[in-house]
């Protein structure tokens, strides 16, 4: 029989701060209904201006989803069959599909072991000839050490994609992750920083020929209406949820100065605790703005067990590695071949960590981790 909880503490949840913030969605979502422009509009061009303008400059363009973000960015690259893009062992399947979405071979790198993100080390061993794009992925809300990245990229002459979807805010020296590669994506999926209530995406951009591409090609390759330069896709980001984006990126800094805050507190009450290894900020990479906190521990199954139990939702970022998966056996990748992945698989859980989340929620968590170690 599971115990009797002191109180639940969900892994995520839409109870956020400031006071009003609840409400000021509502109105913006109700305002846009009223207005009967829900696809496109004034509402997404003011969130991408706006959005535009936290980045530091450069184009945005609201998309459908992260995936169709990625997708977007690839295709505009040219990126396609006998192209390779290299991307994380560890990261999720949304990258990967991308790759191979265009037609294009994924080949996945270790990360490094203390960040958990790719570098220009880890990458280095599996560049070919036929290697076309870096497309690393700014895991948990860390930036990756963006410098040396490039750097590898203008030396062997391919490009530079972000996936900037967990970390909306974090910096990479002074400059917003997002804004480096040539042309980089983001997902607003509600569990993100910046998250919608809903699905949606975004291509950032600092070259106008992309940007000009992009923004027909997600809209059928529309040149005006009824009139198409190219054969296109239907992704657009719907006024609903960039009303909703709107509202909240204003509250984004505060967001993100909260995680770290609570990131802060989980590491110093479980500095000395059991096995556990906390997270670590790599000195280069600058900024970490917490999308997730993620602990590891050779006794991961059993933590996780033991919390659910008491009543603390944790989630696994991410169980089985890509190359482990049926959807990549054609990739010709067996066990053992990303061994500092596979582990990560078995070892990381990702602990409740959310805007709003009270002293007496957190308390609880550290008690009963400390309680299981004991």
């Amino acid at each position: 029989m599971l115990s009797d909880p002191k109180m639940q503490v969900p892994f995520f949840t839409f109870r956020e701060f400031p006071a009003g913030l609840q409400q000021r969605v509502e109105e913006a979502l109700l305002t846009e209904l009223r207005k009967n422009h829900l696809v496109l509009g004034p509402a997404v061009a003011q969130f991408e201006e706006e959005f535009g303008r936290y980045l530091g400059g450069g184009e945005v363009i609201g998309v459908g989803n992260g995936y169709d973000a990625l997708v977007l960015c690839l295709r505009a690259l040219g990126i396609g069959p006998g192209h390779e893009v290299v991307v994380p062992a560890n990261g999720y399947i949304a990258t990967i599909n991308a790759v191979q979405q265009v037609g294009a071979k994924p080949v996945f790198a270790e990360p490094d072991p203390q960040t958990y993100n790719l570098t220009a080390t880890s990458v280095l061993p599996v560049i070919t000839p036929k290697t076309k794009v870096i497309l690393p992925i700014h895991l948990y809300g860390q930036s990756c050490e963006l410098n040396d990245l490039l750097d590898l990229c203008q030396s062997h002459d391919f490009e530079l994609v972000e996936d900037f979807a967990q970390a909306q805010g974090t910096l990479y020296a002074g400059q917003p992750v997002g804004t480096f590669g040539k042309v980089n994506a983001t997902s607003f999926y509600p569990t993100k920083n910046l998250g919608a209530v809903g699905d949606g995406g975004a291509v950032v951009t600092q070259d106008a020929a992309i940007a000009h591409w992009v923004r027909q090609y997600h809209n059928y390759g529309q040149s005006r209406r009824y009139e198409y330069a190219q054969a296109g896709i239907n992704s657009r980001l719907d006024s609903l949820q960039a009303a909703v984006l709107t509202v909240k990126l204003v509250h984004l800094p505060d967001f993100n100065a909260e995680r770290k805050r609570l990131a802060s507190i989980y590491q110093q009450a479980l500095a000395d605790v059991g096995d556990l290894c906390l997270p670590s900020t790599s000195p280069a990479a600058t900024d970490h703005i917490y999308h997730l906190y993620v602990v590891r521990t050779s006794q991961r199954d059993a933590l996780q067990q033991f919390l659910q139990e008491k009543g603390i939702q944790t989630l696994v970022h991410y169980p089985v590695p890509p190359h482990l998966q049926p959807a990549y056996q054609h990739l010709g990748y067996r066990p053992g071949d990303f061994p500092l992945t596979e582990e990560l698989a078995t070892t990381s859980l990702s602990l409740p960590l959310f805007p709003g989340m009270t002293e007496p929620e957190q308390a609880y968590v550290v008690e009963e981790i400390t309680a299981f170690f004991s």
